[in-house]
């Protein structure tokens, strides 16, 4: 069976995302990936006839198209497991969870219950998601509805609705937000160099920057709309000297998904990172395997969206006076800007003893 990774493209409207799956298509094909795109349902829906104006409700609505989405992703998987392809990138032109942007909390809770799923699985079931930030925000002069039959926002409504949409996939454990500070070719590029990086081509490296800060205001993070609380349990496994082995179980309400991963440093602020996806019996059968000399970590990660950066804020319960904020970069050189909110002590990229491993030690 080929190695299959779905991702999703999505942004605001007229953000660019019809010329970014032609710049995929190109790039990860000479990388020698077998290429797959799952066509925008929505798209597909209103030029067909079916509209959240000519449906019962917004809400019926919703649930044909996440229906359909979830289908149609369902075919493209399996399709993709009978090629004779090593590697196949399924990109999906805009994802499942997508639809939230487009509902009110009563009408995600009912489209939910009628598909039969919850939000941790229907945002994470992709491996990674990268988000094209519409011209309407910081390109005006180059929005327009006239290349989609299916838009009709003004550049307000864009701009509001890039919003919503970046509101919808924080939380992911692989979100990336493109945004328009350079030119549109260097935008496309960007996007070409987030995907490479997450797929590690040539090679899987995490460049990743820690800081110690001080204990954040809760309330603050949890009324943010581009924040999304996370509680994660990570348990070390049994490894050889030179790399790092873990499990994680991830989510909130109930809800979780797991990983596996195997981290091995290259440098002070570079590693190789392989991550994998995990049943629950498999996360079970590997908890049997913990290192005993370490303690499983539990903690709670506030996953924040901006300015185009995506933080990662951790609080464990064994302090109250500080916390941990990382963040992954694709350019070791790329400018970090936190919030006013964020209090930053010291970066700690470097500090062995801010490590999760360090700090598990019993």
């Amino acid at each position: 069976m080929p190695e299959i990774t779905k991702i999703v493209i999505t942004g605001g409207p007229c953000a660019g995302k019809s010329t970014a799956i032609s710049w995929v298509q190109n790039a990860f094909t000479q990388m020698g990936y077998s290429v797959l795109f799952v066509p925008e349902t929505a798209t597909e829906l209103i030029t067909g006839g079916v509209a959240p104006w000519t449906c019962g409700t917004n809400c019926d609505y919703q649930k044909c198209q996440m229906k359909l989405q979830i289908e149609k992703e369902k075919i493209f998987c399996e399709a993709a497991e009978t090629m004779a392809a090593e590697k196949v990138l399924i990109v999906c032109d805009r994802g499942a969870l997508d639809n939230k942007a487009y509902m009110n909390e009563l009408e995600f809770a009912s489209v939910l219950r009628a598909i039969g799923t919850n939000e941790v699985e229907l945002r994470d079931h992709y491996d990674a998601v990268f988000h094209l930030v519409t011209a309407a925000k910081g390109a005006v002069e180059f929005y327009s509805t006239a290349n989609n039959t299916a838009r009709t926002e003004t550049v307000e409504e864009a701009a509001a609705m890039d919003d919503k949409l970046i509101s919808a996939w924080t939380g992911h454990p692989h979100f990336r937000v493109i945004d328009n500070s350079s030119d549109f070719e260097n935008k496309m590029r960007r996007l070409i160099s987030e995907i490479s990086s997450f797929l590690g081509e040539p090679e899987p490296f995490e460049i990743e920057r820690k800081y110690l800060i001080e204990y954040p205001d809760i309330s603050w993070l949890e009324n943010e709309p581009n924040c999304q609380r996370i509680e994660i349990i990570q348990t070390y496994l049994k490894s050889n000297a030179d790399e790092e082995v873990r499990v994680r179980q991830r989510g909130c309400n109930g809800n979780y998904i797991y990983f596996k991963t195997v981290k091995k440093k290259v440098s002070d602020i570079k590693r190789v990172e392989v991550e994998k996806r995990l049943s629950q019996s498999e996360y079970l059968t590997l908890l049997m395997e913990a290192d005993t000399t370490k303690r499983q970590i539990r903690k709670t990660r506030y996953c924040l969206t901006y300015k185009g950066q995506y933080f990662e804020i951790d609080i464990y319960p064994f302090w109250d006076d500080k916390a941990i904020a990382e963040i992954e970069l694709s350019d070791e050189n790329a400018e970090i800007v936190f919030p006013s909110q964020i209090k930053v002590i010291k970066e700690v990229t470097e500090d062995e003893s801010y490590k999760n491993a360090s700090l598990a030690k019993i």
